[in-house]
């Protein structure tokens, strides 16, 4: 199990930078699994009127998974290439994060070959279940 609670080197192991970083915490690392963490403030760009949007959460997702894949190369001492949304399926948003609100993301890789990588994606805040999603993600040749 890794973790790693400083933003700093987090947004090091993903290819977004500032304003676009949608995750600041990575609580644990396996070869097929990661659960992320963002702190909702008001200087995000998804932030609007009190909450964090549904295009917010879903771009946090999406860089939940850009984590894995970042921090796999970081172990293997490698470049890690840019990746790109492939597909969006079965999204559910039951509630906005609100500010300050701490959230945790755990994404589940079910499929990986070829640069292509299929992952179920669950957001929460506390025990609350905030959004799921199921994301196809492909890296760039």
């Amino acid at each position: 199990m890794e973790t790693i609670l400083e933003k700093e080197l987090v947004e090091q192991l993903l290819p977004q930078k500032f304003p676009f970083v949608m995750v600041d915490k990575m609580y644990n690392f396996t070869e097929t699994s990661l659960v992320s963490g963002y702190t909702v403030s008001n200087d995000n760009i998804f932030f609007n009127d009190g909450f964090f949007l549904e295009s917010g959460l879903i771009e946090h997702m999406a860089q939940s998974v850009a984590l894995h894949t970042g921090y796999a190369f970081y172990l293997r001492k490698e470049e890690a290439p840019t990746g790109y949304i492939g597909s969006i399926k079965e999204v559910k948003i039951n509630r906005l994060p609100i500010l300050n609100e701490n959230i945790q993301t755990e994404v589940v890789i079910l499929q990986e070959f070829a640069g292509i990588t299929l992952v179920d994606i669950v957001t929460r805040s506390n025990d609350e279940i905030l959004a799921t999603s199921q994301m196809k993600t492909v890296l760039a040749k």
